[in-house]
């Protein structure tokens, strides 16, 4: 598919004018209200004028057809469309603007402390307790603080009580070597402000002063297998986003558990395994950047796990610290995503087909949402991506795109996070009492390296499930003592 010069930019034109257009303070759509588009018919002659197009439920949309979906999708996903969407594809139009319900406990503590949360002088988030902390109908669009808010709500949008399961990882590389495939478990438990626990202050009890805790282990490739890391953030990140969260490694060859060099970290933590050069053998290689890896943990020097870095891949897009960034909102906009995912992947059926870059979810459900987009500049000075721009789902909160740029707003990376409802999976567990979960699980996520123009990674965790942990899951979850005992 084509991207030129001339193309691209009449696409950032519209990109620009769809958010200005809209007013100050837009709410969304009705729900089952689906937008109109304009359409040429196939095989019409040159210069025939297009036609309206009512989108609606259940449509199927080909490659050829994405010209008329055009002004749904952000800037920079059209720009590197032949990425993001393949010949043969076909992309069922989900529901429009639906309202997808939320647990009564989650609701009842949003309205219990609505208005007691705030954002301090420095983007940091006060007398914060459970639920959301800002309903978005009471956030104004023209407030400075506008962006922060809906950061804040990001972070703390429901997600059950954190999630588990599997994970397969493939890595692209841009320019030369091999694709890289990782297999393992990882997981994420919120320790803190759950909406779930009012007789114990929303707190998970003997968690200390985490907020949350996350981790995992590899399975394959053999040389990383059982290479498994903790990851804590504390109570004190959330008024100071210098604070360094608590990581471990354990490396399985060296049966010791070290405290990785990378101790401030925006998001989530996961150590990727790659080997530069060679198929097997050596070291564990850390901090590699677009052209390849940095540094190392290797097995048998104890030492070089002062250099080890942690590397942008994997886990990207679950978490941030608002409070490191400035933000501004800059409008919004209806757009498609993958918000609740009909079709699956690995584990559950590896085969699946991602089009020819391996980076495309195209072959899906994507849903008509009302997306807030907001824009981040990272008040960390060394780091190399320093601007993040994420579309949220005005409704749930999730994140639907991921987007970086460098300090010289350059394209860093292109991001598409998947989802699926658990009200929609059959047989999916209920939550302790009875009712329903209504999680979104984060399924997948499909990440383009748009620095190099080519490469990048996929993420499958189809098998996720957000419900509450029991006791021992917990214990072995919240402390690093358990890195190299059965993870």
């Amino acid at each position: 598919m084509s991207s030129a010069p001339a193309l691209q930019t009449s696409t950032a034109v519209l990109f620009a004018l769809a958010l200005l257009t809209l007013p100050a303070a837009a709410t969304p759509p009705d729900e089952g209200d689906c937008p109109t588009v304009s359409a040429t018919p196939a095989g019409a002659p040159e210069g025939t004028d297009a036609l309206p197009l009512i989108l609606r439920e259940g449509m199927v949309v080909r490659q050829a057809d994405l010209l008329a979906l055009q002004t749904l999708f952000p800037e920079e996903i059209w720009r590197h469309r032949e990425t993001f969407f393949f010949e043969g594809m076909r992309l069922e139009i989900g529901a429009c603007h639906r309202r997808y319900p939320q647990p009564p406990f989650f609701r009842a503590a949003t309205e219990r402390f609505a208005g007691q949360p705030r954002v301090d002088a420095r983007g940091n988030l006060r007398d914060y307790t459970a639920g959301l902390p800002f309903p978005p109908d009471q956030i104004d669009p023209s407030a400075a603080d506008a962006g922060v808010r809906w950061a804040w709500n990001l972070a703390h949008r429901f997600r059950g009580a954190g999630y588990s399961g599997s994970f397969r990882i493939v890595d692209f590389p841009s320019r030369v070597g091999g694709i890289q495939v990782y297999t393992g478990r990882f997981f994420w438990i919120q320790t803190r402000y759950r909406s779930d626990l009012p007789d114990s202050e929303y707190r998970v009890p003997d968690a200390g002063d985490k907020i949350w805790a996350g981790g995992g282990h590899f399975a394959t490739p053999f040389d990383a297998r059982h290479l498994a890391w903790r990851q804590f953030r504390s109570e004190k990140s959330l008024r100071r986003y210098q604070e360094p969260d608590d990581t471990f490694v354990y490396v399985p060859t060296m049966r010791k558990t070290r405290r990785s060099a990378t101790s401030w970290i925006d998001g989530l933590f996961f150590p990727r395994y790659t080997v530069t050069g060679e198929s097997a053998g050596g070291g564990l290689p850390y901090g590699a950047g677009p052209g390849g890896a940095g540094g190392s943990i290797n097995p048998t020097a104890g030492q070089s796990i002062a250099v080890s870095e942690h590397l942008r891949r994997g886990l990207t897009g679950l978490s941030l610290r608002p409070n490191a960034y400035a933000w501004r909102y800059r409008g919004a906009r209806n757009v498609l995503a993958p918000l609740n995912a009909a079709r699956g992947g690995y584990p559950e059926f590896p085969e699946r087909n991602f089009g020819y870059s391996g980076l495309s979810v195209a072959s899906d459900r994507w849903d008509v949402r009302y997306a807030v987009v907001i824009e981040g500049e990272l008040q960390v000075q060394d780091s190399e991506v320093r601007r993040l721009t994420i579309y949220i789902d005005y409704q749930t909160q999730q994140p639907l795109f991921w987007i970086t740029r460098t300090g010289g707003r350059r394209l860093f990376d292109i991001g598409v996070l998947v989802h699926r409802f658990s009200g929609d999976v059959l047989g999916y567990p209920e939550w302790p009492g009875g009712v329903p979960a209504l999680v979104f699980d984060p399924v997948a996520a499909t990440f383009l390296n748009a620095l190099e123009g080519a490469g990048g990674w996929r993420r499958e965790s189809y098998d996720l499930r957000s419900l509450p942990f029991d006791k021992g899951q917990r214990r072995r979850m919240t402390s690093s003592d358990h890195l190299g005992r059965g993870r």
